[in-house]
């Protein structure tokens, strides 16, 4: 399974976060094409996170210059606030050998990466009740569709849940059937 992991590391590498931009620049090998993928919006912590940026910023201004000298400022505070938003936005990936969560600009894991061939059932909706309590995946977004997967681990059965734009597609890309 090691194998596995440091495969999909090296297909997930030679693309660009962004999909659709294609393969890296700086790719020796054009890997093979992503099976599945899809963004995964940044949580509540970040979300609190760009707030706290914006007020803070927008009150020092406010403290130290007054009201004007805060809307002076909101010019850059928001952009600087969306901008911590965007950059904890996180990409589902599927390629040949596994499944992982990305960050843009890191590196992926190794051992964050779930191996296909471990993957034992992908259903939608809630897990049900004999299954190991899921790890959550992010928030509900409009349009998609709530998937559990679980999978084998060195420890047991592990499950997480996610929200998916298409399940079917991604119980294919995982070459599991999809369960309702």
């Amino acid at each position: 399974m090691d194998r596995a992991r440091r495969l999909h590391v090296e297909q997930v590498r030679g693309h660009r976060f962004l999909v659709g931009w294609g393969p890296k620049r700086s790719a020796t090998v054009v890997p093979a094409p992503l099976r599945y993928w899809q963004y995964r919006s940044a949580g509540p912590v970040a979300l609190a996170v760009a707030v706290a940026v914006v007020a803070v910023w927008v009150g020092l201004f406010a403290w130290r210059g007054g009201w004007a000298a805060a809307q002076d400022e909101l010019v850059l505070a928001v952009p600087a606030g969306l901008a911590v938003f965007l950059v904890n936005t996180r990409r589902l990936t599927v390629s040949d050998h596994g499944v992982s969560f990305d960050v843009a600009g890191t590196r992926t894991d190794p051992a964050a990466v779930v191996p296909s061939a471990l993957v034992q059932a992908v259903r939608t909706g809630p897990a049900p009740a004999d299954w190991p309590k899921p790890r959550k995946r992010g928030a509900w977004w409009p349009g998609r569709t709530r998937v559990v997967v679980r999978h084998l681990t060195d420890d047991g059965e592990q499950s997480f849940t996610f929200w998916a734009r298409d399940a079917d597609a991604f119980a294919d890309a995982v070459g599991v059937p999809l369960s309702r």
